[in-house]
């Protein structure tokens, strides 16, 4: 079956997919949740926004990519290192929406409490201007991920499926896909 990557920054809703890709059968990690990565400080930190970052645990991630299982995976993420295990994912789907929403979103959630602090923010912005094009550069496809839920899940079940078959994807043109 295929093996999905789901990236991008928070608030754009991977953890939410996972959560409905769950309830209809299919597998999923979410590697923000404890065991799949570790933190890594910055040697020399340039400001508060610039202090380090979260790393998978490669040994972890790679065991889980040999799991054989007779249903598709989809896995949540953004680490620097996801790039080694780029040629492991048939399909690598950035979640796209725009900055103002992802910071609503952050603000309001109840089940993750990154995005509340100021610094917290101020890294979410950062991502968003030096992170968001080097996904964009390196996903299979592009989702709009302001769109709703279940929009975005039924998207995600399409690629796999046409990955499943043997396919490429669309593109990046699945529906809500935004250039």
């Amino acid at each position: 079956m295929a093996t999905v990557l789901i990236t991008g920054l928070s608030g754009t809703g991977k953890s939410s997919a996972l959560t409905e890709l769950a309830s209809l059968g299919h597998r999923v990690v979410d590697t923000d949740d404890a065991g799949w990565r570790e933190y890594h400080p910055a040697p020399d930190p340039t400001d508060p926004v610039h202090q380090g970052e979260w790393l998978w645990v490669e040994d972890r991630i790679a065991e889980l990519l040999d799991t054989e299982d007779d249903r598709s995976l989809f896995v949540s993420g953004c680490v620097r290192n996801q790039s080694v295990f780029a040629d492991r994912f048939e399909a690598v789907v950035l979640f796209d929406a725009p900055l103002d929403t992802m910071l609503d979103r952050v603000a309001g959630r109840t089940t993750n409490p990154y995005g509340k602090s100021a610094v917290e923010r101020a890294m979410i912005e950062a991502d968003h201007r030096e992170v968001l094009p080097l996904l964009r550069a390196s996903c299979t496809h592009v989702l709009d991920a302001s769109r709703p839920l279940h929009d975005v899940v039924a998207d995600l079940v399409a690629i796999a499926s046409f990955a499943d078959r043997g396919g490429d994807g669309d593109g990046g043109r699945t529906g809500g896909a935004r250039p």
